[in-house]
């Protein structure tokens, strides 16, 4: 196709070129002092186009000779640019294959290149990333004299520097990631800290974060940053959840005293107040703080549907019951009674109805239940001894020391 355009482009110009130039009844006349020279006006204008054609190029090869070394000068520093470029990728190749020792090699290598041409020394991002290279495999290595050098000229050089901002940024996200790694949590939130606003809702700026507060022991900061992790969706469903309620438990274990238990209580999501599992740790909590009154309104709401539980979250709220059952109110046996009718044979279910009766003094009801608790393979051990000795309290009542005797021999043969 293309050359049947050139054969038709050169028909047209033979056609042009005829019709013009044809009759060639032209003349040019030149005079010079005593002398005259006439030639035909094709011939003089194929004349001057050859000789514009002549002086450029007389004028492009002096061009071109005298900037000859310029050429040179520019050839070479487009090598040594090439040359640097191989060996940065050599690094992160390197890098990502594990061959750390020769990733800091080849990075080493590059920057080395650039310093030792004036014009590449002007890509700071060039250099950031060479140090960054750098600065990871001395990381790797164990390196961390060299990885703190290493990072503190990487800062240095993007400072100010736009066009390096983001590998200065990335190199700020490492660092954390690193110190994270060195168990250094004050210097990893530290960095975090420092990053723009807009950054640090970045998320593996959150990941981070998270990873360091739990670290330095800050549950309710890391509760904060994992809501944020999963409003980005930085976390699945169910690992958001199991992430959350792990949180909130630790968030409960700091409590050292009842009223910081309850402000911390409140300062819970909705959402994690409902939880099952942290209000089972909620309560037990407050039990052994010595307000089990506050145990029981925590549990009050989850135990009302507790038909809707599933089997563990069942058993970890009949366990939170049994902890928070002394001075346990009248109000709570219809509900009791209406669990026990709803789960007949769950042992844990029947021992928070026994331990409740007991705790009332019904002990001719309560006994049924507990000893379905107490034999239960099941059940925890924990729990079941539990269950022995309330039918030791039980059987000292009736003074029956043959019963007292081996229900405290079977409390102590679990453990």
């Amino acid at each position: 196709m293309r050359a049947v355009i050139w054969f038709i482009l050169l028909f047209g110009a033979a056609v042009v070129a005829s019709s013009t130039l044809g009759a060639n009844d032209g003349l040019v006349s030149i005079y010079g002092g005593s002398w005259r020279f006439d030639m035909s006006l094709n011939l003089f204008l194929l004349l001057l186009l050859g000789s514009c054609f002549a002086l450029v190029s007389l004028i492009d090869a002096v061009n071109a000779l005298v900037g000859l070394p310029e050429r040179a000068r520019l050839w070479r520093v487009a090598r040594r640019d090439r040359s640097a470029q191989a060996a940065l990728r050599e690094a992160l190749a390197q890098y990502f294959c594990g061959r750390f020792s020769r990733s800091k090699a080849a990075a080493q290598r590059a920057l080395a290149i650039q310093d030792g041409t004036p014009e590449l020394q002007q890509d700071a991002e060039f250099s950031a990333l060479g140090l960054l290279l750098a600065a990871g495999s001395a990381h790797r290595l164990q390196d961390r004299t060299t990885r703190d050098e290493l990072l503190a000229r990487v800062f240095q050089r993007a400072q100010g520097n736009s066009a390096a901002r983001a590998t200065e940024e990335g190199a700020r996200l490492l660092a954390a990631e690193w110190a994270i790694d060195d168990r250094d949590a004050p210097r990893s939130l530290k960095l975090l800290g420092d990053l723009p606003a807009g950054v640090a809702r970045r998320t593996q700026a959150l990941r981070l974060r998270l990873q360091a507060s739990r670290l330095a022991k800050q549950p309710h900061e890391g509760l904060k940053t994992a809501r944020l992790l999963i409003k980005h969706q930085g976390l699945s469903k169910d690992a958001g959840l199991g992430l959350l309620r792990s949180l909130a438990m630790e968030c409960l274990d700091t409590a050292h005293d009842i009223d910081q238990l309850r402000r911390t209580w409140t300062s819970l999501d909705p959402a994690d107040r409902r939880d099952a599992f942290v209000v089972s740790r909620a309560a037990v909590r407050a039990a052994k703080l010595g307000s089990a009154e506050d145990a029981r309104s925590w549990l009050r709401p989850v135990w009302a549907r507790i038909e809707a539980c599933a089997d563990d979250e069942r058993q970890a709220l009949s366990h939170a019951l049994v902890c928070a059952v002394p001075g346990i109110g009248v109000d709570w046996l219809p509900r009791l009674e209406s669990a026990r009718l709803a789960f007949p044979r769950d042992a844990s279910v029947a021992h928070a109805v026994g331990s409740a009766l007991a705790e009332r003094q019904l002990w001719g009801v309560a006994r049924e239940p507990l000893e379905t608790a107490a034999n239960h393979a099941d059940l925890p051990v924990a729990s079941r001894r539990m269950a022995w000795l309330t039918l030791a309290q039980l059987a000292k009542t009736e003074h029956n020391s043959e019963r007292v005797e081996e229900s405290y021999r079977k409390a102590a043969m679990l453990g």
